[in-house]
């Protein structure tokens, strides 16, 4: 249970890339490599020991192994894709629904738990850090925040989890228990609201990307959604969203622009509630991608066109990728015509078939890619890792239209407020009021976030995935959650997840 094991600080030490921080607040210099029981001592540790904590939230949009392209895989929205029927066993899997114990890719499971050590361990180790209490108090709630962070993405993937709060020991690894769902969404919400009492409103520039109160709040308020306390998830999203379509009370605000949500320079946006930050710079190789140290944005190559070549002035400049993430004619179907299809489809079977661009196709190709997250020939690094690892754009984990849809849907997709929100979304875009209702909601998160890794945990939530997905052999009371990866189950008290045996 590698997951388990008692990592030394020197492994935190070693970490160049902190996912979720600016370069500004990951720039601590190292001062040696001490074990973890001398470590801890002062104000600069402590920094690192959380920067270690943030590095984990580089799951969504890092490594071959990321949420984005994994949960895109298994909506109908997108296919696998890649190079063949073999080309990552795990994505292929989920989007056939043929994955199992053996295919799984353990990282889902692993990553999230080492962040959870990480953040337990230091949350142990703060009383006796030679810093201001102030401080303290700041990183124990902003190790809250990740953890609850990390348990959502567990409790939503594999639903059936230990909750494990402090630092183990070698004697008990291989005792832990499985918490219920419940158990675990309880801690995540005393977490976040314990969270929010401390994180603070904003944060300079230095310091973007780390948790602030409305990322906490919009994080519990999804957090509840899932949870089936729309109450609760109403309240809390309300303090985030404040007046539809104005500024709310921390300066955010949906951006005029669709498309600028795309733009790479535009990190940190006013629309941008918690996101995960990749950075060119790292010169990340092959050696050490997928490992927590590559700093860059796998997403933006795994969804490019195969040995894309530009043939005429209409066609953009792109980099090759691998083609993953192909748009199914489906999704095609339901954005042609919307205002965000342009920003959302790169379609390139139009360029072929008129001569102005022409591309390998790979597999499951429909000659449609994913324009929000593909690779511009102009961000291509010129570093001295390897190009195709270190692509720099952010990615979003919450944006405020998907609070304001979440809290719609909160609402029962009934009432003033809820047609408030729904309108501003659309609005956005140019597009005309319709009655507000769940089966509007349900249509224009499809639309506003398609793409970005929502879709399957919608279906799921919802109790449409086994209807939706049946045709691509989804399974009900199976294929809701992955199955547990083999590794974790030998000489341990886990247990599968039903129906993977």
């Amino acid at each position: 249970m590698r997951h388990l094991k008692l990592y030394s600080i020197v492994a935190l030490l070693m970490i160049a890339f902190m996912a979720s921080c600016s370069k500004d607040f990951i720039e601590v210099a190292p001062e040696g490599k001490p074990l973890e029981d001398s470590y801890y001592r002062n104000e600069a540790e402590a920094t690192a020991a959380l920067i270690a904590v943030y590095d984990v939230t580089r799951k969504n949009s890092g490594g071959f192994e990321n949420m984005i392209t994994m949960m895109n895989a298994g909506s109908d929205d997108h296919f696998a894709g890649g190079g063949g029927a073999t080309d990552g066993a795990g994505i292929q899997g989920f989007s056939n629904y043929t994955i199992t114990p053996i295919t799984i890719p353990a990282s889902f499971w692993n990553d999230h738990y080492q962040g959870i050590f990480r953040a337990n361990i230091l949350m142990q180790k703060l009383p006796n850090v030679d810093m201001s209490d102030a401080l303290k108090t700041r990183f124990e709630a902003e190790s809250k925040a990740l953890r609850a962070l990390y348990y959502f993405n567990l409790v939503r993937m594999f639903k059936n989890v230990p909750l494990i709060l402090e630092p183990l020991t070698p004697a008990d690894m291989y005792n832990v228990l499985q918490a219920t769902p419940a158990d675990v969404y309880t801690q995540i919400e005393l977490d976040l609201v314990a969270a929010i009492a401390v994180l603070p409103a904003t944060v300079p520039d230095a310091e973007k990307g780390r948790f602030t109160k409305g990322a906490a709040q919009a994080l519990l308020g999804k957090v509840y959604l899932f949870d089936g306390k729309n109450t609760q998830a109403a309240a809390v999203l309300a303090e985030v969203n404040g007046t539809p379509g104005s500024p709310n009370q921390y300066g955010n605000y949906l951006l005029a622009n669709y498309n600028d949500l795309w733009v790479v320079n535009n990190k940190f946006n006013a629309e941008s509630l918690l996101e995960v930050a990749h950075a060119s710079t790292g010169s990340s190789h092959w050696g050490v991608w997928g490992s927590g140290s590559d700093e860059g944005n796998s997403v933006n190559v795994m969804v490019g066109p195969r040995g894309y070549v530009k043939l005429g002035s209409a066609a953009p400049s792109l980099p090759a990728g691998w083609s993953f993430n192909v748009i199914t004619q489906e999704l095609y179907n339901q954005l042609n015509g919307d205002p965000r299809f342009n920003a959302t489809i790169f379609d390139l079977k139009a360029l072929q078939t008129s001569g102005q661009a022409d591309y390998i196709a790979g597999y499951q190709d429909t000659g449609y890619f994913l324009n929000k997250f593909l690779p511009r020939q102009a961000d291509v690094s010129t570093g001295t890792g390897d190009a195709v690892l270190n692509y720099r754009q952010n990615t979003y984990v919450i944006r405020l239209a998907d609070a304001y849809l979440m809290e719609a849907e909160a609402l029962g997709g009934t009432g003033t407020r809820a047609q408030a929100l729904l309108d501003a979304v659309r609005a956005r875009v140019g597009l005309s009021p319709v009655p507000v209702s769940m089966t509007a909601i349900k249509a224009e998160r499809r639309k506003e976030l398609a793409g970005e890794g929502h879709r399957f945990f919608d279906l799921v939530r919802w109790g449409d995935a086994a209807s939706v997905l049946s045709s691509r052999g989804f399974v009900a009371g199976k294929n809701e959650i992955f199955p547990i990866p083999y590794k974790e189950l030998e000489n341990t008290m886990i247990q599968q997840n039903p129906n993977y045996n």
